[in-house]
């Protein structure tokens, strides 16, 4: 296919873009390049022939009209979004301008293209929307969200997914674009940004700098590794239904401070620390405003409609994660002396 990826320069849009390149798809990446952003996470695929850079925001809608023109695109996956819950809180106006605004003016230019297809060319286009487990609201310590689960948004990063989720379907329902939403459980994985729990932990421990963990650490997600996210993604662009949603988990549940013990035991063993273990280094902080409890993802649509499965464990997952940390300073010592060196945020009330 021929795909354009809006956020590709991010966490999961680089992940997807290195797997689509890699499975003979051309991609056409629409990155506004805010802070997350990093063109070198796409170092493998940068001189590839199937692969194109376009740095333009999803909210301005001429340059999204050109792009379309000028591409000729046979899907869409739109990952661009303002992510970072604690970020959320600290500064929502960015939420609402990208995820909400975003998201419409992307469905009008990808409706406008698509409206004047052929009819062959118009009834194969797919607009996939990658949206989050979150939601959904928290769950209890039972029970897992499924595609029926009503949503509930707790943080204004939460609440601007919603918002562009039902977007989306809106315009499946009334003008018949043909679009799919995905909602998925927490990602982690090469080239995370280090603001996320598990990056932030990997070098601050490396550092030898406090853990903060909030609350009790008994807060749960549902880990999926990237890696097998960009994989359900490409999948559901090819065989997903317009107009169904496809929950993508690992059905890896874990507790914080599980996470970040792991973590520290990962690092003692590969790299010692002359001070001794360093869960010492933890530390239990407030918590954050409206922490939700927990979150688990039911694949099973996925699984029995599509064949998908994660390839990775949460236990072998993690391994992979940290061995790329130390492996790959390159990548991650420019954004800690540069763009955010691991302070708190998300503290506002």
């Amino acid at each position: 296919m021929r795909i354009l990826v809006t956020g590709g320069a991010g966490f999961i849009g680089s992940a997807l873009v290195r797997e689509a390149v890699a499975a003979g798809h051309e991609v056409l990446n629409v990155d506004k390049l805010t802070y997350a952003g990093n063109l070198e996470s796409l170092r493998s695929v940068a001189g590839h022939p199937a692969y194109r850079f376009l740095q333009a925001d999803v909210a301005d809608g001429a340059a999204l009209r050109d792009a379309f023109a000028a591409f000729r695109p046979a899907a869409v996956l739109h990952l661009a979004a303002e992510s970072h819950v604690d970020r959320s809180i600290d500064g929502p106006a960015a939420f609402i301008q990208t995820n909400i605004v975003g998201t419409y003016t992307l469905l009008e230019a990808a409706r406008a293209w698509w409206s004047g297809l052929p009819d062959g060319p118009r009834a194969a286009f797919r607009f996939l929307h990658v949206s989050t487990d979150e939601v959904y609201g928290s769950l209890g310590p039972a029970g897992a969200f499924t595609e029926a689960t009503p949503y509930d948004p707790r943080s204004p990063y939460s609440a601007s997914k919603a918002a562009s989720d039902h977007l989306v379907r809106a315009w499946h329902h009334t003008y018949g674009l043909p679009a799919i939403v995905t909602n998925c459980s927490n990602n982690y994985g090469p080239f995370h940004f280090p603001e996320k729990l598990i990056p932030l932990t990997i070098l601050h421990a490396l550092e030898e700098q406090t853990l903060p963990v909030y609350g009790t650490g008994d807060n749960v997600r549902d880990w999926l590794y990237v890696e097998d996210h960009a994989r359900a993604l490409l999948l559901v662009a090819a065989r997903g239904v317009p107009g169904r949603t496809y929950n993508v988990g690992g059905s890896n549940e874990r507790t914080n401070i599980e996470v970040v013990r792991t973590v520290c035991d990962l690092l003692d063993a590969r790299r010692p620390s002359p001070a001794g273990t360093r869960r010492r280094l933890i530390a239990f902080v407030p918590d954050r405003p409206g922490h939700d409890k927990r979150y688990a993802i039911d694949a099973t649509r996925l699984r029995t409609e599509m064949g998908w499965q994660p390839r990775e464990t949460f236990d072998s997952g993690i391994r992979r994660t940290v061995d790329w940390y130390l492996e790959n300073e390159w990548w991650w010592r420019p954004i800690r002396e540069g763009k955010y060196g691991g302070q708190r945020l998300g503290k506002s009330v």
